[in-house]
């Protein structure tokens, strides 16, 4: 039975990429607070976790996909590249980003650009290392994005994709089950006045295939040497592999 597709509003003639667009450009204004305060800021630990994977390979040039306002793009700068380019859909999300690598001080480095993880506007091979967070569930088609990003990848260049995921044992399950059926929704909808934006949430990770089912797709794909690391006891996975 073919599952049925997870979208943010689900409107019958809006795809699910204009959909998640218009999404990210709605609640844009009020991203970055809600999302470190429902994560309890932990998402940053896993961030600066996920970009340390990459330095063995010292990339030079970094494309992080479903940037929104650049966050995982400033946390690469540790890795002392030459260029980081933060891709996102939502032009909303990214005029916020650049509002914040001017204020860093480091739009010299990051550049934000509007574009689609299903037709990345760069050439085969251009990137030493390729970063995703919390964005690859919110692809229209899953394996197209999923290859065009190591189309654009160097041979041995490395992608590193966080993505929230289903913890399995108590308390976690238990406490993550609580939190995004209550409180991410709440507080979703009374601070960004968006309640389908923070419903979204949840019922895409539940819909979304974790662990070794992902690991399987990346593999088929092409994807080499593919491994995952849970974090924070299952809340969220790491993956890693290499072109």
């Amino acid at each position: 039975m073919e599952k049925k597709e997870v979208k943010p509003y689900g409107i019958s003639n809006k795809s699910k990429k204009e959909e998640v667009a218009d999404m990210f450009n709605n609640i844009s204004a009020k991203y970055d607070f809600l999302n470190h305060f429902l994560s309890l800021g932990i998402d940053k630990l896993w961030r600066k976790k996920a970009v340390k994977m990459l330095k063995t390979i010292q990339p030079n040039r970094i494309l992080d996909i479903a940037t929104g306002t650049g966050d995982f793009a400033i946390e690469s700068l540790s890795l002392k590249p030459e260029e980081v380019v933060g891709l996102d859909i939502s032009e909303g999300m990214l005029e916020k980003g650049r509002e914040k690598m001017v204020k860093r001080k480091v739009d010299h480095i990051i550049s934000m650009r509007l574009g689609d993880s299903e037709e990345i506007p760069y050439e085969d091979n251009y990137f030493d290392a390729l970063t995703v967070g919390f964005g690859v569930r919110n692809f229209q088609n899953l394996e197209k994005g999923l290859t065009e990003m190591l189309r654009v990848v160097r041979p041995g260049g490395m992608l590193i994709i966080l993505e929230f995921s289903k913890p399995k044992k108590f308390p976690v399950k238990q406490y993550f089950q609580f939190h995004s059926r209550y409180i991410i929704p709440f507080f979703g909808k009374t601070i960004s006045k968006d309640a389908s934006a923070y419903t979204y949430l949840p019922e895409s990770v539940a819909a979304f295939p974790e662990g070794k089912d992902f690991e399987d797709i990346l593999v088929q794909l092409g994807y080499k040497n593919v491994h995952s690391t849970l974090v924070s006891g299952g809340i969220a996975t790491i993956y890693a592999g290499t072109k």
